[in-house]
């Protein structure tokens, strides 16, 4: 390959990255501060529309695995492209539903698209650029994820407000074409000779994943919570099933001697935890802000904004930080920091101003920054090359499940304190309240998974942050 086509690609594939992530994102966000009145227009509750955010989520979680032997025996710009195209539909089919149901498919459709897109436009990146290269062109590429939650809130409440909810998700389209017409110029296309699939281990995990994604769904929402918990079980026993045939194969989906890594065990049960009271915020205060305040989608998303501001000047920051205290003290210290702030969202009562919410969102926005960073890269720390792939997998995968119990979690809590009147006394905003003060003193407890962390662990990650 000439060394002019070479550059070109190394100039513009960071910024198809970056078009994917920032689509992943916008839409991840876009659609809390939007959820009401697209409730009112679908003729729903705004508290039953989770399904919309929850299978699109889950959706990605199930499919990430998929993503490498797809690229290795299609080739990433195919693949790359064909995700980008599916994702692109699935947000026209969004803007054309006509009930929830609808929604929900649509949904899914983009979720297909998206659980391929950033793994393998990340796949093409790590394999075109040099590893002393590899940072500066990721980080570049990974801006429009502090960018796009800045963005959502307030567009999706622009939108909503002016326009109507259905472009919030046509704004995918123009934005998808772009990605797909630098694709075909500038997508280099690699392939894999050895290709092996675990398909049987995918289809236990993912049974795993979607039983247990559905328990926490359903919890709450129905009076007889048997079934639900043999749900939650069986979700439980598929995971056991699969460690049983991870244990037989010699090339399992995920291995199992990852786990025996303790810098990645303690990554992965610190990311689902901490992220089970992280995730729900984006959602509770702005539903918080609409239905017990009364305040426009435009205001909602204004007060939420700050967070992803600041997660920017985080990020700027955390290299200094863990340099200083290290991994462990950090991630302890910072979690029990988050958990708190969460905890003061739950303060101010119905007649404080709403304002009130600002410079404590904005400084959880800093501090998430720093968590991110610092638990995804203490859980690569110390995998060997040959774990690498599959751990990054697992890890994304373990992520956005995070994120969907997280905002089940947060729904399932606001309503049972919502349905419990003794307690609340019918006031929805004290259920709201209720919710912040739990989830945040869940997320301070989670903070002791980091201590099984050693005082040196991550060090020979701080220079290469």
């Amino acid at each position: 390959m000439p060394i002019s086509e070479v550059n070109s690609i190394k100039k513009y594939l960071p910024l198809i990255l970056a078009t994917a992530i920032f689509m992943q994102m916008l839409d991840s966000t876009i659609l809390n501060t939007s959820l009401p009145s697209i409730a009112k227009d679908l003729q729903e509750s705004p508290l039953n529309m989770q399904n919309a955010i929850i299978s699109y989520v889950l959706t990605l979680a199930l499919f990430m695995p998929v993503s490498g032997f797809l690229a290795d025996k299609f080739g990433t710009r195919r693949v790359f492209i064909s995700s980008l195209i599916v994702f692109s539909l699935g947000s026209l089919l969004c803007a054309l539903s006509q009930n929830l149901d609808h929604l929900v498919i649509s949904r899914v459709i983009q979720g297909l698209g998206g659980s391929l897109m950033t793994p393998v436009g990340r796949l093409a990146l790590i394999k075109t650029f040099q590893k002393s290269e590899l940072v500066k062109a990721m980080n570049y590429a990974i801006i429009p994820a502090l960018i796009g939650p800045i963005l959502g809130p307030l567009v999706g409440g622009y939108m909503v407000d002016y326009l109507s909810w259905h472009w919030i998700f046509l704004i995918n389209i123009p934005i998808g074409l772009l990605g797909i017409i630098l694709s075909f110029k500038y997508m280099p296309d690699y392939k894999s000779k050895k290709i092996t699939f675990d398909l049987k281990g995918f289809l236990i995990f993912a049974s795993a994943s979607l039983l247990l994604s559905i328990s926490l769904e359903l919890f709450g929402t129905v009076q007889n919570t048997t079934p639900i918990l043999l749900i939650f079980t069986l979700g439980f026993l598929m995971i056991y099933y699969y460690y049983i045939h991870a244990k037989k194969m010699e090339n399992p989906i995920f291995p199992l001697n990852l786990f025996q890594v303790r810098t990645f065990r303690v990554g992965i049960l610190g990311n689902l935890a901490t992220r089970l009271g992280i995730s729900s915020i984006p959602l509770l205060l702005p539903l918080m802000i609409q239905i017990a305040y009364g305040q426009t989608a435009v205001i909602s998303g204004w007060i939420i904004a700050p967070m992803a501001l600041t997660a920017m000047f985080g990020k700027s920051s955390v290299i200094r930080i863990l340099n200083k205290f290290g991994y462990r003290r950090t991630l302890m210290t910072n979690t029990f920091i988050i958990g708190f702030l969460i905890v003061c969202l739950g303060i101010p009562g119905i007649n404080s101003s709403i304002y009130w919410y600002i410079p404590i969102i904005a400084i959880l926005g800093f501090f998430n920054s720093i968590q991110f960073t610092s638990m995804n890269t203490i859980a690569i720390a110390d995998l060997r090359d040959a774990h690498t792939s599959s751990g990054n997998s697992l890890l994304a995968v373990n992520q956005q499940l995070a994120i969907g119990f997280g905002i089940a979690i947060g729904l399932i809590t606001l309503k049972l304190f919502e349905n419990n009147t003794s307690i609340t006394s019918g006031k929805i905003h004290l259920a709201f309240r209720y919710t912040f003060f739990l989830v945040g003193i869940l997320t301070i407890f989670t903070g002791f998974i980091f201590r099984r962390l050693h005082s040196t662990d991550g060090d020979n990650m701080k220079s290469h942050l």
